[in-house]
């Protein structure tokens, strides 16, 4: 009888060990699938990138591959500082709903307010097309000359000035096309609205109040710590084209770590920087003049996730791509951030954010 006894208490106590296993196995799995799948895509000898993961806040999966210089053989690490390319919009966009809530501006202010030569053609462009890209405008980074400039310091009516005249794409609202001028635009209005410049109303009001102390506005002459350098592939790897950080200025002259990025993230949820109503209008869904969707908000783009929304950007900038996609139903981060033009992190960061959807296990 007691031997009967100890043989079922062994028994459910083997039955119990193996179904609290369970998570832990699922969990070190989706781990191990994560390091599989972006060694796959990561030379260890070349360019790098930067991968994270938090789930409630919580980081449950941070790695470095590849290589941070690949002249010094310098192996990446997870505090290196990269350039951020058009997630930058998301901080510009911020900071425009920031000056909105001290009252410095509103979103319907017409840009002639700010510039008031600019040749709007007798439409009226407000700062919602510029934050959506649904003006009209001509990117910059479609305007032949560009590459004339692109080592040039220019300020930002310079800018302004190299595409202004150029024919409208469409009417305001008619369409939505994703365009760097009117972010550049944004970055002179904040400067108008705040009266200080652009660089240096993102560090003190976003990156010192939320402690992102590895965050920059770029400069090449700045020696800054744990720089990652940027590289594009040809036959080989080559360093990466230089440009003047004054042209991309608002639109995606910023540099961070996914750290820092998990900050901001967090910033943003927790209404930090803005209120709640402000945030909903970040994260609206706007529609066109004829009542479309335009799957893009203030700064982030909004799609769905295996029917959960998704709230995502990217960025790309000589040398250096970035992803960042948050869910926020289920409070899930991912950010991927390459030192090297050929490793997107774009798919990938989705296909990560997919795997932890689909696995409640894995981060608790």
């Amino acid at each position: 009888m007691k031997n009967g006894l100890n043989t079922r208490l062994r028994r459910f106590l083997l039955i119990a060990f193996i179904v609290g296993l369970q998570p832990l196995l699922k969990a070190q799995d989706i781990e191990a699938r994560i390091n599989d799948k972006l060694k796959q895509k990561i030379a260890e000898n070349g360019p790098g990138a930067v991968f994270l993961v938090a789930k409630k806040g919580n980081v449950v999966y941070k790695k470095a591959f590849g290589l941070a210089n690949l002249e010094l053989q310098v192996p990446m690490e997870s505090n290196n500082v990269f350039e951020i390319g058009s997630m930058t919009k998301q901080f510009t966009a911020v900071s425009i709903l920031m000056l909105m809530e001290e009252g410095k501006l509103q979103l319907d202010d017409e840009i002639t307010e700010y510039i008031p030569d600019y040749p709007t053609r007798g439409h009226v462009i407000t700062i919602h097309h510029l934050l959506n890209h649904t003006s009209g405008i001509k990117s910059f980074t479609s305007v032949k000359g560009l590459d004339a400039i692109a080592n040039n310091n220019m300020e930002p009516l310079e800018m302004i000035d190299f595409f202004k005249n150029e024919p409208m794409d469409f009417h305001p609202g008619e369409k939505f096309k994703y365009n760097n001028s009117g972010y550049i635009i944004l970055g002179y209005i904040i400067e108008r609205a705040s009266g200080m410049e652009y660089a240096d109303f993102v560090e003190k009001h976003i990156f010192k109040k939320l402690g992102m102390s590895s965050s920059y506005y770029a400069r090449r002459s700045k020696v800054i710590p744990n720089r990652a350098s940027g590289y594009h592939e040809r036959e080989d790897y080559i360093n990466a084209r230089h440009i003047n950080y004054s042209i991309p200025f608002a639109s995606g002259s910023l540099m961070s770590t996914v750290d820092d990025m998990l900050k901001w993230e967090q910033a943003i949820k927790n209404h930090i920087l803005l209120g709640k109503e402000s945030t909903r209008k970040v994260f609206t869904n706007y529609t066109l003049n004829n009542g479309e969707l335009t799957n893009y908000g203030y700064g982030w783009h909004v799609k769905t996730m295996n029917g959960s929304k998704s709230l995502e950007h990217g960025g790309s900038i000589f040398g250096f791509k970035s992803m960042g996609v948050y869910l926020p139903e289920e409070d899930i981060y991912v950010i991927g951030l390459s030192n090297c033009d050929c490793n997107s992190p774009t798919q990938i960061t989705r296909e990560i954010a997919e795997m932890v959807l689909n696995n409640n296990d894995f981060g608790g």
